[in-house]
């Protein structure tokens, strides 16, 4: 069951001497600011996203160690139609930029990564509407997918998303 926001709640087995049945929730969670050429803040958005199914496997992956990529790229794009488990790719990609940090939560934060992208002045400039965290400066696989209302980006304007990831159980 895949649902857009916290809601995704994943069972999974656990061998614990017997079969024990485990709920997981993986959401995200998006803030995008948007800075005029001076480094003033024209508009804060914030947004759920949708953990798309290349994304739950690419986790599993990750946790089986058999080679994946992490996470390394945020992209924003231009095509507003609904996010869907299926998909593997933004609608429309604008631009694509190398994640400017990725870090864990400690302490009672531990079941969060923060990805941080930057698109500066001249990148990704246009009327976007969507975002997503992908594995590769091409193709790759797509982790997480958003949309939201349009935020126009000015060629001298930057755009500052930081998305963070929470893994808890349900």
């Amino acid at each position: 069951m895949i649902e857009e926001g916290f809601g995704l709640a994943m069972k999974r087995a656990m061998h614990v001497g017997k079969m024990q049945q485990v709920a997981l929730r993986i959401g995200g969670h998006a803030m995008l600011e948007l800075f005029d050429a001076d480094g003033k803040l024209k508009e804060r958005r914030e947004t759920n996203n949708l953990m798309v199914n290349t994304g739950l496997y690419h986790i599993a992956d990750q946790l089986s160690d058999q080679g994946e990529s992490a996470m390394s790229h945020m992209a924003v794009g231009t095509d507003d139609t609904a996010v869907a488990a299926g998909d593997t790719a933004l609608g429309t990609e604008a631009s694509r930029v190398a994640l400017t940090s990725t870090t864990q939560g400690s302490g009672a934060s531990a079941d969060e990564v923060t990805y941080v992208g930057t698109f500066g002045a001249g990148t990704g400039t246009g009327a976007l509407v969507e975002a997503g965290i992908l594995n590769a400066s091409s193709d790759g696989i797509l982790l997480c997918h958003t949309t939201f209302a349009v935020i126009n980006k000015g060629a001298s304007d930057s755009l500052t998303i930081t998305w963070v990831l929470t893994i808890s159980a349900a």
